[in-house]
């Protein structure tokens, strides 16, 4: 009897998952230090206008908001991977053997018996004559 448990690794919506926490979290990161970093050097030059200040500071919310969805979904992730190893395990039986499987040896020698075309009878192993 084999047991199996299907992979997580093999899920596609596990690594939908991880790959959107990963990009939200890459994207906040980027919109959040670019804005950021334009508003402090803008500030300090003098030279900061009205859109720059104000409407970098929504940017750079935007960016934290998606830094934080990131980090909650790779701890959903996270979670799922740890629950998913205390799944119970199915157990699978095998009711045929694979195609590609070969066969043991008894099969092929009934199978070399059944095309040999000389008239072949079968006796006890007692009656069998003994050769020397």
């Amino acid at each position: 009897m084999t047991i199996t448990r299907p992979r997580l690794t093999r899920s596609v919506p596990f690594w939908i998952l991880l790959g959107g926490s990963v990009v939200s979290i890459g994207a906040g990161a980027f919109v959040l230090v670019e804005k950021l970093g334009t508003m402090a050097t803008t500030l300090a030059d003098g030279t900061a206008t009205g859109v720059e200040v104000y409407a970098g500071q929504i940017w750079a919310v935007l960016g934290a908001i998606l830094v934080g969805a990131g980090l909650i979904g790779l701890a959903l992730a996270a979670t799922l991977a740890t629950l998913r190893s205390f799944a119970p395990v199915a157990p699978v039986e095998v009711i045929d053997a694979p195609a590609w499987v070969e066969a043991d040896e008894s099969v092929a020698t009934r199978t070399e018996d059944v095309t040999h075309t000389e008239d072949v009878t079968h006796t006890d192993e007692a009656d069998a004559p003994i050769a020397r």
